[in-house]
Order: structure tokens, then sequence, then C-alpha cells
């Protein structure tokens, strides 16, 4: 599988009332992630990016297409204009009237909402077909298993934090996996209190070991599990 911090290089992602920067934040839960998975789950995993450097949004699905993944997963941190907004989210790739995730992905593709709808018609095209229908529900299984892992983790430990639940957007990101694939907003970095939290090494090891506990159990799932959990 592929993990994929957002963000980085010249494109630091969100910022936070103190400065932390999101593509600082999503590298360090994405490098636990991988090692987590590799030790833990005996899963072999790569990384799009292991220090700060930039790649465009075609470019991380690229990898993961290349390396021939079975799972691509894109670890961000989420922003809001409301310093209140806080919680936990994970996103699969499909199109969306809600504004709120419309505004969430069109920050992540750093592009404008009314642009975004403009693509509505070329992401209808993609969508219909039955290969991508068929990648459409493997992740929503995988985001299901990720948030109920998350949300079960993370809110019975951190008072406060709140379980958004599983939602839809248009993901430039996820556009051209070949796999199923997932978005992870963990906490939102605009959030005073969740930005402490994104700061605390314990809490980015419980949200990287949330985030890994999912993906086992949908790999888990799956019919072909004993090849995908003992390929090593």
């Amino acid at each position: 599988m592929v993990i994929d911090p957002g963000h980085g290089g010249r494109d630091p992602g969100a910022i936070g009332p103190r400065g932390l920067k999101e593509k600082a934040v999503t590298l360090k839960i994405a490098r636990r992630l991988k090692k987590i998975l590799e030790e833990r789950y005996n899963l072999e995993v790569y990384i799009t990016r292991n220090r700060d450097i930039y790649l465009g949004l075609d470019e991380r699905t690229r990898i993961a297409n290349r390396k021939k993944a079975d799972l691509f997963v894109s670890i961000h941190s989420n922003a809001s204009r409301k310093k209140r907004t806080r919680g936990i989210e994970t996103y699969l790739l499909n199109w969306t009237n809600d504004a709120e995730a419309m505004k969430v992905a069109a920050r992540e593709n750093a592009i404008s909402v009314e642009k975004m709808r403009k693509t509505r018609s070329e992401l209808g095209m993609i969508l219909t077909s039955l290969e991508r229908e068929s990648k459409r529900d493997e992740s929503l299984k995988l985001a299901h298993f990720i948030q109920g892992s998350l949300g079960k983790r993370l809110s019975r430990r951190y008072r406060g934090i709140e379980n958004l639940g599983v939602k839809q957007a248009f993901f430039y990101v996820l556009l051209g996996a070949e796999m199923p694939s997932v978005l992870v907003e963990v906490a939102f970095i605009s959030n005073p209190k969740e930005e402490r939290l994104l700061r605390s090494k314990k809490f980015r090891k419980r949200a990287a070991e949330a985030i890994a506990a999912g993906i086992y159990r949908y790999i888990l799932s799956r019919p072909d599990a004993p090849k995908l959990a003992m390929n090593r």
C-alpha cells in the first residue's frame, strides 16, 4: 500500500494559530503509520514523500499506481475559518453538494469551489465506469473501517474530539488512483486545542495506531486477506 503525507515543500497546507504547518504534521503521522503497518501488521508500505518536498497531486497517485499498491491513504489535517470547528473525518472520492465538504476539498485542491463545480461533468464521466464504481465501493468500506477506528480510539481518550464520520468529496489527490483510496483529516489544525494535540507526539502516535488498525481490519475483511496480510 501507499501512504501519502499531504502537502510538502513550497505547499505548507493549512497553518495553525500558533504556526504549526499541516505539511509537518502529515509527514510525522505518515512515518509513524508506515512503521506500525510494517512492524505490527507485517505489511509492505511505501510513502510518497519521506521529507519536506513538494509533490503535485497527480504525482502522488502515479507513485501508488507505479507501485501497483493495493490501497492509497492520504493523510491531512483539517482547517476551517470557524476556530471552534473540530473533529476527525475520512473522505472518499465522489461528487457532493455538501457545502462544508466542498470547502474542504477546494482547500486541499488549492482551487476555488466555483472552479471545482465546473469540473463536475468530467468527474461524472470517470465515476460512471464499472471499474471506478467497484473501487468506490471498496473505498467506502476502507473509509468506514478507518473512521470507525479513529472515532473509537481518539474520542474516548481526548475529550472534545468529534467523530464527523465518512464523507464524499472531489479530491484531486484521489482522482487518479487505480486502487481503493481515501483521504483522512486528522483533527482541525485551525482549532487552537486541536493544534496543541497535533503538536503532541503521543496524539500523533495514537492517531497513526487508529488508522493502522482500521486499515488492517479492512484488509482482513477482503476475500484475498491471507495474501495481503501475509505478503512478507
